[in-house]
């Protein structure tokens, strides 16, 4: 469990995949302050899951930070997905586990032909010396 936990939910339940907020909205979302690095490293807010505890909630929730003003004390959270309900659990399409972004992304850009079989090698030779 998290300190910054109640941003989750908070994300969660905007009606909007955009969701623009100054550090002391996250702030008074979270009911903390946030560290000094917050407001000194850009990096800070990147989304790197190995990041912080915090770059995890937002991530969880479905969305990734972007527009980050560092001098404004600004950020937007958009949302890139369904938000995941608890961890190591189901996706919001109802499948089991947690599934890379990028699955599925080659789907439709390879054909193969007709009666080609696919567990033959595909050099008669292989394997010989």
């Amino acid at each position: 469990m998290s300190k910054y936990d109640a941003l989750g939910p908070f994300l969660k339940s905007q009606r909007n995949d955009r969701v623009p907020m100054s550090f002391a909205e996250v702030e008074r979302v979270t009911g903390r302050k946030l560290p000094p690095s917050a407001a000194k490293h850009r990096p800070w807010w990147s989304n790197n899951p190995n990041n912080s505890v915090m770059t995890r909630v937002w991530l969880d929730a479905g969305f990734e930070s972007e527009q980050v003003d560092m001098a404004g004390r600004k950020l937007v959270f958009r949302r890139v997905r369904k938000p995941v309900d608890s961890p190591g659990r189901k996706s919001g399409d109802g499948r089991e586990g947690k599934y890379h972004p990028l699955l599925g992304a080659l789907k439709g850009l390879m054909r193969i032909a007709p009666g080609a079989d696919l567990t033959k090698p595909a050099d008669p030779d292989w394997g010989e010396d």
